[in-house]
């Protein structure tokens, strides 16, 4: 197994968020989606792939619909995507993903973060080239083979492929999502999920205590209701 496989394994048992922030999260992505491209999801490939994580993190049916009628309501904001970079102790680097309509409250915030926990918020681009943005996707696993789908889709940049209890993760670059999607859509592959990451390239092994100063300041940023995803390259063990 490669590396996203270990960072999914890692990450799934120790940082996934809870579902009141799921939706959230998803309901902002609903909004920047019909902003981009409008209501109508066969027409919108961006909130067919959104439509898909409601359901897969059970977001009523009601709920994705009326926040498709929010959004298309052109005195509603906008959300605006905002990456923020910086070092927790110890030498951690974070990257933060926000969805702001307010971008003067939400540096504000992630500063104050970083600032009360001996951290510091670092420039653009200062720890970014220290992850690989991929796309991922969950497919229906039912009637498929995996090693001959793995040769369809080396084609269309996949890096690795691998089973779960939950289904079948397709990782790739972040450049390719357009083209796997397309693909799973024509062959009708079920798509049970699909989104973005970014995996770390090294992560650095600390001490418990060590860990437990970086972890202070992860939850204090993952708490904020602007941010979106947050990543880190502090060695996290899968618990199982």
């Amino acid at each position: 197994m490669g590396r996203a496989f270990e960072f999914r394994k890692a990450r799934k048992m120790k940082r996934w968020s809870a579902m009141s922030k799921a939706f959230t999260r998803i309901g902002k992505d609903i909004v920047m989606a019909v902003k981009e491209g409008g209501p109508d999801p066969d027409a919108n490939s961006r909130l067919r792939a959104v439509i898909q994580n409601a359901k897969a993190v059970n977001m009523p049916k009601e709920n994705v619909e009326r926040a498709i009628k929010r959004a298309s309501d052109k005195s509603l904001g906008d959300f605006k995507e905002v990456l923020f970079e910086g070092y927790a102790p110890h030498g951690i680097a974070i990257l933060i993903e926000t969805a702001t309509d307010n971008n003067t409250r939400t540096v504000a915030n992630i500063r104050s973060f970083f600032n009360k926990c001996d951290g510091s918020l670092g420039t653009s681009g200062s720890v970014s080239f220290m992850f690989d943005h991929t796309c991922n996707f969950r497919i229906n696993p039912e009637g498929l083979d995996i090693e001959e789908l793995e040769l369809e889709l080396i084609d269309h940049g996949v890096d690795e492929i691998f089973e779960d209890e939950d289904g079948v993760l397709i990782y790739a670059p972040f450049e390719s999502f357009g083209a796997i999607q397309s693909y799973l859509e024509a062959a009708k592959i079920e798509i049970l999920s699909s989104g973005f990451e970014r995996i770390p390239q090294v992560t650095k092994q600390l001490t418990a205590e060590e860990a437990a100063d970086v972890e202070k300041l992860l939850e204090k940023i993952e708490e904020d209701d602007d941010v979106q995803n947050v990543y880190h390259t502090m060695e996290e063990t899968s618990e199982e």
